[in-house]
Order: C-alpha cells, then structure tokens, then sequence
C-alpha cells in the first residue's frame, strides 16, 4: 500500500469499450493511491489526454477495433515521455505481447489474470521503475535478443511497426500508393504512404525502390509466397 505521503498514481485508460473503460476507473479508483485522469476509446482522445493530462501510468488494449494499440504505443510514449505504458490485453498472440515490449512497454498484464494482476503492475512499474513481465516473457525476449545480435536483419525488421508491415504486405499484393491509402483503416493520404515507404526504406536500407522491397520482403518472409 502507498504511504499516506505519496502522491497517487494518475492513470489514463485506453480501451475501446467503454464497459471496460468504466470497470477499469472503478477498480483502480477503489485501491487507495490511485486516480484515474482520463479514459479514450480511439486514437485521437488518448494521444489528446496524454499530452494534456501526462499521466504516470497509461493502461492500454492493444485491439482498439479500428486502431491499433501497437501503432498507438510509441505515439503516446512521444506525447507524455515520462508515462509509463502497461497493455492490458486478451491477446493470445505472444508475438504482439512481445512486440508491445519491444516498443516501450513497461508491463503486459493479460484480462484474464484478475485484478490483483493489474493493480500490482501499476504500483511496481510506476514506485520501483520496474518491468511486470508475463510467464515467460523474459526468456523469450532474452532469447530473441540474443538470436536477433547475430542477424544484422532480424534487428532492422524488428523496428518496423506494424503500420509499416501493413504496408509492405499490401506492396506485395501489387497496390500502388494510391490503392494502399484506400485499404489503410483508418484511410490515409497518399503522401503518407509516401512518407511511410521512405521510413521502410531507411530502416531496411533498401537501395532498389520498391522492385527492392518487394525482393527483401520475400526474402525474409514479410510477405507471404503465392505457395503459402
């Protein structure tokens, strides 16, 4: 329990249910040292509040229905640097857990691991600076790093977002610029796809263009054979 001294925790929660936002205030306003300062459903409100309300702790689901919690991550990371990020997830995808950490999470807790789990995370990542790891999160992110050190390509694919995966996976499909702004949820403008191909581009030091891309792609399974 926190001492009577210590200021409380501020919380942002980032659901896209409001049921669960409401849960959520609920809960972590009944533990004694904790305030909730804001709840968002999308995008657009959480980054909103972050910026105004710069939380210590931000509480965010990675399936924000039209969004996407991991393309979200290193956004709200930029708007209020000093919050800390713990995903509450259902996720059983290890790999966008995992990649959530890779990101700047401090801590993945899993919705069906009790209230207890959350609330213990919040107060260990935000008093101690610590990380809440999952069973067996650290072991595989300790065997990946070790594995990606010795694959000088493994770690330039590590730091694509998943935006940017989309990107290339709609590349291979043989869309053109305009055609992959239409199919990007939400819709994007197609200079930002533009935009998005150069980032590709200089994080996978591709010299060929898209011709290049697309032989890179192939090459280390960011895009799918025609026999898969």
């Amino acid at each position: 329990m926190p001492k009577s001294d210590e200021k409380p925790i501020r919380v942002l929660l980032v659901d896209d249910h409001k049921i669960i936002r409401d849960g959520l205030r609920d809960l972590i306003e009944s533990r004694g040292g904790m305030v909730v300062v804001g709840d968002a459903g999308n995008r657009a409100d959480a980054l909103a509040i972050a910026a105004r309300e710069k939380p210590d702790v931000v509480v965010l689901d990675l399936d924000l229905g039209t969004d996407s919690g991991l393309a979200l991550l290193p956004e709200l990371r930029k708007a209020s640097a000093a919050s800390s990020v713990i995903v509450l997830t259902g996720l059983r995808d290890v790999a966008k857990r995992d990649k959530a950490m890779d990101l700047g999470a401090k801590g993945v807790v899993l919705k069906d691991e009790g209230a207890t789990e959350l609330l213990s995370a919040i107060e260990k990542v935000h008093r101690t600076g610590d990380y809440w790891l999952e069973p067996g999160a650290a072991r595989r992110l300790l065997e990946r790093r070790v594995r990606d050190a010795s694959d000088p390509d493994a770690t330039k694919i590590a730091t694509l977002t998943e935006r940017e995966r989309e990107i290339i996976a709609l590349v291979g499909e043989g869309l053109e610029n305009k055609e992959i702004a239409e199919r990007l949820r939400p819709v994007v403008a197609e200079p930002t796809v533009r935009n998005n191909l150069s980032a590709i581009y200089d994080k996978l030091d591709i010299k060929g263009g898209r011709l290049g891309l697309l032989v890179y792609a192939y090459k280390h399974g960011l895009i799918p054979s025609s026999s898969e």
